[in-house]
């Protein structure tokens, strides 16, 4: 029997990104005529997506509607959860709701993309209610790797829906507030729809580490090293500046930040209070280049191996600001993101050849998720109570895992939903169902093309890579169908100047007899034809390209 009288519309809930995959964040909700979108977040490209800068959600479903949406709703300050926002309000300029530094950190990003005071932004508080349209949204606050975290708790008259965002049940936070677990139990009391939870760490038994474990490995770092300790960590994780400061004022070290998300974060984050450093603690990095070694510690970006980060350039010796020396520690505090793997230990390797010390999460827990593990995600599921299960923020695997551990804790499997980005679903009467597919897929950001950027050129780019490139010009008469000259042949990345004396001749051979033979005077046979012959000299595909002009 349903808990609750006929409703006479449905509340659609439209995962946009984070669902079967990990980064670029984006839930929309919406009931009747009102649209409210949770997070628009960003992701790291794969490792075969040359030249892509970053991917972000594929909210196509709301641009045909803009008027309708009534909010956009961000949980906490990361950038899989906020980097796409300027994208998003360039389109959709509706009111952006925050808590007081995940609006600072918006500010910084609308700031850098030439969008300062063109955006309104509403502050909110954890353990605020206010309406968005239809919706009544109750806000509550979770312990993450960043201050000012929040879950959601959306009630529209078709029922209530608990959306976690990102999330760990931390006892001792760095910065003094565990998750409201008073909230979380109040839900359970409430007759909760649907509860929408993190999958990050699904495949992860037991329970998250607390922040503060780390304290002690940070601590052996700062006793043992005799240079400079150089710490790399997310531009966003304010608690890691936090811990990291509090050892460096303890073993006498003066404080240096280097990167510009890094820097302007941090000043965010201490004008609103939520990094406690003294003044005498902090220098500018000039200044740090000057101290002695032993004093120092920089904090900075390129925990994820990113070539254009502080560490990356660092690695390569192309860091302007400054280089490493011997006696230098360089520590890497956090967790590799899913596609990463190969970029960071390339990294680690490159940092070991420059001679200094290297401190990374497999020898030393200098790094811990910020991610609920699989008892808390039970727990909370325990505390919640829904009726309904759908778990998100996580590759397709992690999402069924996540199912699993629903289906344990009691939720019936007919009751448990799990979907990929784009699968509308739909809450009506207190019952869950599948409604139609939209688009939900990547949509490329490359320098200033924001979706001109398809799949099919990702494929060239990496047919490039492994292949090289084969070009092909040739100039025919337009009467007699013959060359004016012989074929104009230039390849990179393909052959050596010892093979391209081999085969070079014999490719100009056999265009110009095919040209001359038949008549053969369409770029596409032309191409077709010097495939195969490369493929059976060399085994390999380059991208051929024929320009064919008549003159």
């Amino acid at each position: 029997m349903s808990r609750r009288s006929k409703k006479k519309e449905k509340l659609r809930i439209i995962p946009l990104g984070g669902a079967g995959e990990v980064g670029k964040n984006m839930t929309a909700y919406e009931y009747g005529e009102d649209i409210l979108v949770v997070d628009a977040g960003i992701m790291f490209p794969e490792n075969d997506m040359l030249g892509i800068d970053y991917i972000i959600p594929d909210f196509q479903y709301l641009l045909d509607k803009p008027q309708r949406v009534k909010g956009i709703l961000i949980t906490h300050g990361h950038e899989d959860h906020i980097g796409a926002i300027h994208h998003v309000l360039q389109r959709i300029p509706a009111p952006v709701y925050a808590t007081p530094l995940t609006r600072g950190l918006i500010e910084g990003k609308l700031a850098r993309n030439g969008m300062a005071n063109k955006a309104q932004l509403i502050t909110i508080q954890a353990g605020d209610s206010f309406r968005v349209g239809a919706f009544l949204i109750e806000t509550f606050h979770v312990s993450h790797s960043i201050p000012d975290a929040i879950g959601l708790g959306i009630t529209s008259p078709s029922g209530l829906v608990v959306h976690m965002g990102d999330f760990k049940f931390d006892q001792t936070p760095v910065d003094g507030w565990p998750t409201d677990y008073a909230k979380l139990a109040e839900f359970g009391r409430r007759n909760v729809d649907l509860l929408l939870s993190d999958s990050t760490n699904a495949e992860r038994p037991g329970w998250t580490p607390s922040e503060k474990v780390i304290e002690s490995a940070f601590e052996r770092v700062f006793a043992q090293a005799r240079g400079r300790i150089i710490v790399a960590t997310f531009a966003s994780l304010i608690s890691r500046v936090q811990q990291v400061a509090d050892i460096a004022l303890r073993f006498g070290r003066k404080m240096a930040f280097a990167g510009t998300s890094m820097v302007d974060n941090v000043k965010i984050a201490r004008r609103l209070g939520y990094l406690k450093l003294p003044d005498a603690l902090i220098v500018p990095l000039e200044q740090a280049l000057n101290l002695p070694d032993h004093q120092v510690v920089i904090m900075c970006t390129g925990s994820q191996g990113e070539p254009s980060s502080i560490i990356g350039r660092l690695a390569t010796g192309t860091n302007r600001q400054f280089d490493l020396k011997p006696g230098d520690t360089v520590v890497l505090s956090s967790h590799p993101i899913p596609g990463n793997e190969e970029a960071i230990s390339r990294t680690i390797n490159r940092l070991f050849r420059r001679g200094v010390e290297v401190i990374y999460d497999a020898i030393a827990p200098v790094h811990v998720s910020g991610h609920a593990s699989q008892e808390e995600q039970k727990l909370l599921i325990n505390l919640v109570r829904p009726r309904y299960f759908m778990p998100i923020h996580g590759e397709l695997r992690q999402l069924k895992r996540h199912a699993a551990l629903a289906v344990e804790v009691g939720i019936p499997p007919e009751n448990v939903v799990v979907v990929e980005n784009g699968q509308v679903v739909e809450l009506m009467d207190g019952q869950v169902q599948l409604a139609e597919r939209i688009p939900g897929g990547y949509v490329f950001v490359d320098g200033e093309s924001i979706g001109e950027i398809d799949h099919g050129v990702v494929r060239e780019r990496e047919q490039l890579a492994r292949g090289g490139i084969f070009l092909i010009d040739l100039n025919i008469d337009r009467y007699s169908g013959r060359l004016l000259h012989e074929p104009e042949i230039i390849t990179r990345g393909f052959i050596s100047p010892e093979d391209a004396e081999r085969i070079l001749p014999e490719v100009r051979k056999r265009i110009t007899n095919l040209i001359h033979g038949g008549g053969l005077d369409n770029p596409k046979d032309i191409e077709a034809a010097v495939k195969s012959y490369l493929y059976n000299e060399t085994r390999r595909r380059p991208l051929v390209l024929v320009t064919l002009t008549r003159t």
